[in-house]
């Protein structure tokens, strides 16, 4: 590529960039259903042609950027602007329909045309908050774009940029109406028949996911250490991360759910060593060894306490990392007991995960410290083998690959790791869910494997991290005596306590005893996973569960409860969801009065609130949103009848309209518990 003349690849450049307008145009005419390719082989080599040029006009731009690099006089090209196609048709969409983005691709037209100069100008369009007088969105370019325009000496001010911008931007069947207000604001109101359209489609089809390009992705979460027990500070990890996976898998990703457990190092010598003393016929007789926690600080003291019970573990480290039959059993065995110790946690929070700890990399961990060191990336420190991320710039920390004693670290395996990731899982992104405290570990990880040639510029390696949790005291969370609180005591507090609350409401009255015990459960769990999601990972949280089992404002139980008195509306009034939906065919959901028009406008918006979070990783905004739908659907509920009875409490009138945005509600906030991990019950 690199030998051909400026002037070829030009001319190449130029033919590339000119069929794949030709194949966008055609597939613009498709959207817009000029063209029928509905089960026609044509459109999926249509796509894939177009996939292929891209990649081949991508090629050839960087050819040119070399060759103008390298040449005084080469010739400027500008690459021409590819602008977003909209949408014309209200038909056209479905519940997938992402607001947001449509109303990006409009001003996008808009600010482009108006400033075709401007190089990659603002497009900035936030919600407009709770005042209808400010519209349901507003685009904020114009004050951006002014100052870029005075840097340029262009005498200008914001609202006359923003009614350039106004004057410019394309109508859209998305949008009732634009004005220009205050300083250069522009404010957008929604269609409302393009909404109804919208929820009609989740009425009918229920909720679907956005489309994205599909990705294989790992998420590196929970990672108990082996013969420990799970406890408090495993609880973030594990709930986080499974509400990520939840959201990736939603969105169709293939997901990795990986368990990074501890379970191989120097800590199982002493093990195996009191194993062998305490039950010596452990191959034979299965030993009553449950409670590993205490059996770990048994095998811990003598370590401490004993030199030849010291050296025996040493010498059973070495015999276990040489792979002696033996050696290997009693490894097995331990790590055996604590897998089903953990699986009883995840059964509980209804969590599935696959278990793959240190020693699955073992193996590959030599090989991938050879070849780092035969290509010159580790460099020799007191001893130890080290790497840093810029081999010229030593500032900071470098990963220890090697100890002065020849041993591996957690840097080795997680650079061994990362590369099996890549290699052999062929993963694009990979999500480890830590402590804030090993962000720059990760950093490191991160930094070294690009420059290994392991991780490509494609690949995100990215760091999901949280704060601890605190007690009431605003301290770590511990017992009285000062001891970490175990996860299995912590869940049956939980337990106790949403039964306590359950009978204190009434509710063993009323529910039967298996339906008392569902939502026993699902207040218990529910509210300690939300009370954990719906904070700010990066922030500490206070545990208390005072305030998780509170019935007002943002916590599980009022959620939860939201949704069953939402779910038993129709139940009340006996109408089936197919009798619904036939009433469906009839009218469908209509936003008449404006507490209707306001909750219709907060379900819209459920796309793009689903793409932000898988971006971004930070599960509260899912949460705030969830709660946003709950207030919206009271002020609804407060004011709209859905239900019409007279005196005696007999069902005079059916608003089915009304019973349908109900259902809609209903379908959306099942999806959100669902994703955050929360189980809904019928009845509460």
């Amino acid at each position: 590529m690199s030998d051909e003349i400026p002037e070829v690849l030009e001319e190449r450049t130029n033919s590339a960039e000119k069929q794949v307008m030709e194949i966008e145009d055609e597939l613009d005419k498709l959207a817009k259903g000029d063209l029928s390719y509905v089960g026609d082989p044509r459109l999926d080599k249509l796509l894939s042609d177009n996939e292929k040029l891209k990649h081949r006009l991508a090629v050839l731009e960087n050819a040119i950027e070399k060759e103008k690099r390298g040449s005084t006089s080469a010739v400027v090209i500008k690459k021409p602007k590819i602008l977003p196609t909209l949408v014309t048709d209200i038909n056209s969409v479905d519940g997938t329909f992402c607001i947001l983005d449509e109303l990006i691709n409009i001003f996008t037209l808009g600010i482009t045309s108006a400033y075709p100069d401007l190089e990659d100008p603002p497009v900035n369009i936030t919600l407009s908050g709770n005042n209808p007088k400010f519209g349901d969105y507003q685009c904020n370019s114009a004050m951006q774009i002014s100052k870029l325009l005075k840097d340029r000496d262009v005498k200008t001010n914001p609202r006359e940029v923003a009614n350039n911008i106004l004057n410019k931007t394309p109508t859209s069947p998305l949008v009732s109406k634009t004005e220009v207000a205050g300083a250069g604001f522009l404010n957008i109101y929604l269609n409302k028949q393009f909404a109804e359209h919208i929820l009609n489609y989740i009425l009918k089809f229920g909720v679907k996911p956005p489309p994205v390009k599909q990705q294989r992705i790992i998420v590196d979460f929970s990672s108990p250490n082996v013969a420990k027990e799970m406890h408090v500070g495993h609880l973030r990890s594990t709930i986080i991360g499974d509400s990520i996976c939840r959201l990736l898998e939603f969105l169709k990703h293939d997901v990795m759910r990986i368990n990074h457990l501890g379970d191989w190092g120097t800590q199982f010598g002493m093990l195996i060593a009191h194993l062998q003393d305490m039950y010596p016929d452990f191959k034979t007789h299965s030993p009553p060894i449950a409670d590993l926690q205490a059996f770990y600080k048994e095998s811990k003291k003598r370590f401490d306490e004993d030199e030849e019970f010291k050296k025996r573990a040493y010498a059973c480290v070495v015999q276990l990392q040489a792979g002696q039959p033996d050696y290997i059993a009693a490894w097995k065995l331990i790590c055996n007991v604590s897998l089903q110790d953990f699986q009883t946690i995840y059964d509980r929070l209804n969590i599935k995960i696959v278990p793959r700890g240190e020693s699955f990399y073992h193996s590959r961990m030599m090989t991938d410290v050879k070849e780092l060191k035969e290509k010159g990336y580790l460099e020799e420190d007191e001893g130890r083998l080290i790497m840093w991320p810029n081999p010229d710039n030593h500032d900071g920390i470098p990963l220890t690959i090697v100890k002065s004693d020849g041993g591996y670290t957690y840097d080795t395996s997680d650079m061994s790791a990362i590369k099996q990731r890549v290699q052999e899982e062929k993963c694009d992104r990979f999500i480890y869910v830590t402590d804030v405290g090993q962000y720059t570990h990760f950093v490191l990880i991160d930094a070294c494997a690009r420059r290994a040639g392991i991780l490509s510029n494609d690949q995100r390696l990215e760091h999901v991290g949280f704060g601890v949790v605190l007690g009431e005291d605003k301290k770590k969370f511990k017992t009285r005596s000062g001891d970490t609180i175990k996860l299995r005591d912590l869940l049956d507090e939980g337990l106790k306590r949403a039964l306590d609350k359950l009978i204190e409401k009434g509710r063993d009255k009323v529910l039967t005893p298996e339906e008392l015990k569902q939502a026993q459960e699902a207040v218990a769990y529910g509210c300690i996973k939300y009370a954990d999601l719906s904070h700010n990972r990066i922030n500490d949280y206070v545990f208390s569960f005072d305030k998780m089992l509170d019935d007002k404002g943002n916590t599980a139980v009022y959620l939860l409860y939201s949704l069953t008195r939402i779910r038993s509306i129709a139940r009340t009034a006996q109408i089936s969801i197919e009798k619904l939906m036939e009433e469906a065919q009839k009218s469908g959901i209509k936003l008449n009065d404006e507490t209707e028009w306001k909750l219709g406008k907060v379900l819209l918006r459920f796309p793009e609130v689903i793409l932000k979070v898988s971006k971004e990783l930070y599960i509260h905004s899912l949460c705030e949103y969830l709660y946003d739908i709950c207030s919206a659907f009271t002020d609804f509920y407060d004011k709209c009848y859905c239900v019409e009875k007279d005196k005696s409490g007999n069902i005079v009138k059916i608003f089915y309209e009304r019973l349908m945005l109900c259902e809609v509600t209903a379908k959306v906030m099942q999806k959100c518990l669902n994703i955050l991990g929360l189980t809904t019950v019928s009845k509460m």
